[in-house]
């Protein structure tokens, strides 16, 4: 009963850390209307977010070596509340950035320590464990611009902050209730040494980071500038362009139990490659379609599709590595594919402002991820990925 208490109170505080990193996407129009702001200005918004997101994951897997992962989760639940205050009371852009920053800092802090604690808690399903996880923190993103467009209703975008910042102190207040009453899982059982299990398993780390990593840069640049892209590019409406990428990120619900249940039963690799080809396809069909009715249909191909790469990657590299190097190697891979990740949304920014369209930046990147496809398939084939459920479980 506690083991389920515990993985409630994780689904309910990674509602709201993934919630810190995907605000900013519906916020950007607003955002640059306010402070006069370049695409580029908020693009790098959006793009300190992720970065803020991956600048602590290194250093919180050494930390994990030394302190429980339910007091890293409190820190970072704590940070959660206490940096949306500053976007709230923003006066200028730099203020927003450092604020989307340790908004981002607080989500890196709380994956690392989250994402081996369900390993612990549900080893014989952590593809099924890490999917409803996820699902939990999809919630959040296909609420995101729902949320938005509510408060814009009624008050302005300031507001969005102060009402995140409440909510993360009552999360993180449960969660310390919760886990003080409960036995939560200290990694008793892993190395304390964090660069010997990076030397150990640095192969796995940088094939998982090759594997997925230019599909996430391409991701979060498309996201971000989702809104912006679709007023822009199509007949809608801003209100109409905010419901489509609420409908992307509701794809991702059920994708995310889907995509861990399907790495639970399928191999990694093959899977992936599958994931990104319907994503490339996906986004190639978003710069075609015009109605509303296709947009809608393609938005929900493409959430479905980018989020289920997500859990299959945890699963994979969580699933391959041994107890002993799981929290470490770990937090390397997170760092290097969120830092990834990261310049996308400032990627696309400075194309735009290059002079580059939408459609142009979009189908490049399709394009150059069907071109990962066939390059990875050659190596899956040849010398392949470096993979297996519980490899090197004997070297623990």
């Amino acid at each position: 009963m506690s083991r389920r208490r515990l993985f409630g109170s994780l689904c309910s505080m990674v509602l709201l850390v993934n919630l810190a990193r995907v605000i900013f996407a519906p916020l950007l129009e607003p955002v640059r209307t306010d402070f006069g702001a370049s695409a580029t200005g908020v693009g790098l918004l959006a793009t300190l977010a992720w970065l803020g997101s991956a600048s602590p994951r290194l250093p919180t897997g050494y930390l994990l070596t030394r302190v429980p992962r339910h007091a890293v989760i409190l820190a970072a639940g704590t940070t959660l509340s206490i940096s949306p205050l500053l976007a709230a009371t923003a006066s200028s852009l730099p203020v927003l950035w450092a604020s989307a920053f340790l908004m981002g800092l607080s989500s890196g802090m709380y994956f690392i320590a989250a994402k081996p604690l369900l390993s612990d808690l549900f080893p014989a399903r952590i593809g099924s464990a890490v999917g409803v996880h996820g699902t939990a923190s999809q919630l959040a993103a296909a609420g995101a611009p729902l949320f938005v467009t509510a408060v814009l209703i009624v008050s302005e975008w300031r507001t969005v902050f102060v009402l995140m910042s409440g909510a993360a102190a009552a999360a993180t207040l449960a969660f310390f209730l919760i886990a003080r009453s409960s036995t939560v899982p200290n990694g008793e059982r892993e190395s304390r040494n964090f660069l010997g299990a990076v030397r150990e398993q640095w192969k796995l780390v940088v094939g998982a980071i090759v594997l997925a990593g230019f599909t996430d840069l391409a991701w979060n640049g498309v996201f971000n500038f989702y809104v912006s892209y679709l007023v822009s590019e199509k007949p809608i409406a801003e209100g109409t362009a905010r419901t489509l990428l609420a409908v992307v990120f509701a794809a991702g619900v059920p994708a995310f139990t889907l995509g861990g249940r399907l790495a639970d039963r399928l191999p990694y690799v093959p899977l992936v490659l599958a994931i990104i080809t319907a994503f490339a396809a996906s986004l190639l069909g978003l710069t075609v379609v015009t109605t509303t009715a296709g947009l809608v249909a393609v938005s929900v191909a493409l959430g479905l599709a980018i989020h289920s790469i997500f859990p299959a990657m945890d699963t994979y590299v969580l699933d391959s590595l041994p107890d002993a190097h799981r929290a470490s190697a770990y937090a390397v891979f997170s760092a290097g594919i969120i830092t990834l990740s990261a310049l996308g949304s400032v990627v696309v920014g400075a194309l735009l402002d290059a002079g580059l369209a939408y459609t142009t930046i979009f189908r490049g990147f399709a394009v150059a991820a069907l071109g990962f496809v066939v390059v990875f398939a050659g190596v899956q084939v040849t010398v392949g990925f470096p993979s297996g459920r519980h490899a090197g479980e004997s070297e623990a």
